[in-house]
């Protein structure tokens, strides 16, 4: 697989696909980190891949540009069809909600879209692709582990339980469970480490 962060050179739309294919579990990473929960209950991260898939074939253009990145390239049009889709959602969510809420104040959207705005403009583009690169990483870490330990970490660090319930979840002891833990988060530490 053609590695995200040396960037290859795009001659044509055949070396173009052929790279969307190899960077193809990455970039599924990458969309699917940045979805959001709301927007996943919605929308496929295999669609907006499919879409970024489609444009990228279809403005093959910025691709041929000698030393730009095309993984980069890749993760911008993914970020697009993200906000576009979000757009897209937001509007037919206000839509519905003024059907059902005529006298709702004008200014909750003002301000909601105010407090977007200003959380948008408080994180420059390189910031936000050098955190999404290092989420990526941090991703692709957590797929090489065993499936046990990739519980263990969901349960722990997304749901929040406490050691002793994912013991009784896992069928294991506490002190099991802390010494997976333990262990499953220094193993991480050494391979993001390596990357």
């Amino acid at each position: 697989m053609a590695e995200p962060d040396n960037p290859i050179s795009i001659t044509d739309e055949a070396s173009l696909g052929r790279f969307v294919q190899e960077s193809r579990r990455p970039l599924l990473v990458y969309i699917d980190r940045n979805l959001g929960p709301a927007l996943r209950k919605k929308v496929e991260p295999e669609d907006i891949l499919q879409e970024v898939t489609v444009s990228a074939l279809a403005s093959l253009d910025p691709f041929l540009v000698p030393g730009r990145d095309p993984f980069r390239l890749l993760c911008q049009m993914a970020e697009q069809r993200i906000i576009d889709a979000h757009r897209h959602h937001t509007a037919q969510r206000r839509s519905s909600e003024r059907e059902r809420e005529l006298d709702r104040p004008a200014a909750t959207d003002a301000s909601a879209n105010f407090v977007d705005w200003l959380v948008a403009s408080m994180t420059s583009a390189s910031q936000a692709y050098s955190r999404n690169q290092r989420e990526l990483q941090l991703a692709l870490a957590v797929e090489q582990l065993s499936p046990e330990q990739q519980t263990a970490l969901r349960l722990r660090y997304v749901e929040q339980l406490p050691t002793t319930e994912i013991a009784a979840r896992l069928g294991k002891t506490d002190g099991a469970i802390r010494v997976l833990l333990s262990r499953t988060v220094a193993e991480l530490q050494d391979r993001l480490g390596a990357m």
